[in-house]
């Protein structure tokens, strides 16, 4: 079933879908009256329709039910330092999959990777349209806002805000503090999840958040940072599903 994402609720139980998002369910998918689509509004709620007409360019479609959402009962904000080539698309995909909030590019000491003005502008237009399209695949009941590129300074005081901010770091011993970590968190807790750059996370940075946030272990094995983002994803997910 093709998912589409509108700003605006039904009126008198119908939607119109306009724009590209009508232009791909007529000219590409080719959908005919009668056939279902699910329609997700940006306040959350979520609509099973049905094709009924085409009004010049736009497809309007009928309300046949309400269906529950599909988001995490706790948002999980994923502060990721920028990897280098294309890495950092499979990340908003697979992250977003997973139930990720919002999506946070981080420029940190050791990335390889360095972004003019003009480039951090396309690179977060790209990355979110991949967010886009990962939550229409996915059955989101919206999409996650991929942030405009920040410093590490900036990201933590953007984090200070959140319940709880998570650093997985390779230095860190045992999987206790994981384990402990996730048997704290709590129903409609806001949490973040710091991951670092192909380098590691400089000492000034950790020394710059010591103390405001929890340092966990993903193992002992050194993962990329693309599997390192995804694995964290996975694991506070499997969590939150709980709730």
């Amino acid at each position: 079933m093709q998912q589409v994402f509108v700003n605006e609720s039904p009126v008198d139980g119908k939607f119109n879908i306009t724009g590209n998002d009508a232009h791909h369910l007529t000219k590409v998918v080719r959908l005919r009256p009668g056939e279902r689509i699910r329609v997700s509004v940006s306040d959350g709620s979520n609509y099973i329709c049905e094709v009924t007409d085409y009004v010049d360019k736009d497809l309007v479609v009928n309300v046949v039910e309400e269906v529950p959402s599909t988001e995490l009962p706790n948002r999980i904000y994923l502060f990721q330092a920028i990897p280098k080539g294309d890495r950092m698309e499979t990340i908003i995909e697979k992250c977003v999959e997973l139930g990720v909030f919002e999506i946070i590019p981080v420029e940190m000491k050791n990335c390889i990777v360095k972004l003019d003005d003009k480039k951090k502008k396309s690179k977060v237009e790209r990355y979110q349209s991949i967010a886009k399209s990962a939550a229409e695949q996915s059955k989101r009941s919206i999409i996650p806002n991929v942030h405009a590129v920040m410093s590490f300074k900036e990201a933590f005081e953007y984090a200070k805000s959140l319940d709880v901010i998570l650093l997985p770091f390779e230095s860190k011993n045992g999987m206790q503090d994981t384990y402990d970590m996730l048997d704290s968190l709590e129903k409609g807790q806001s949490i973040g999840v710091f991951i670092g750059p192909e380098g590691g996370f400089a000492p000034s940075e950790i020394e710059m958040v010591q103390d405001s946030v929890k340092l966990i272990s993903l193992g002992h094995r050194i993962l990329r940072t693309d599997t390192a983002a995804i694995c964290s994803l996975a694991m506070l997910m499997l969590k939150c599903e709980e709730f």
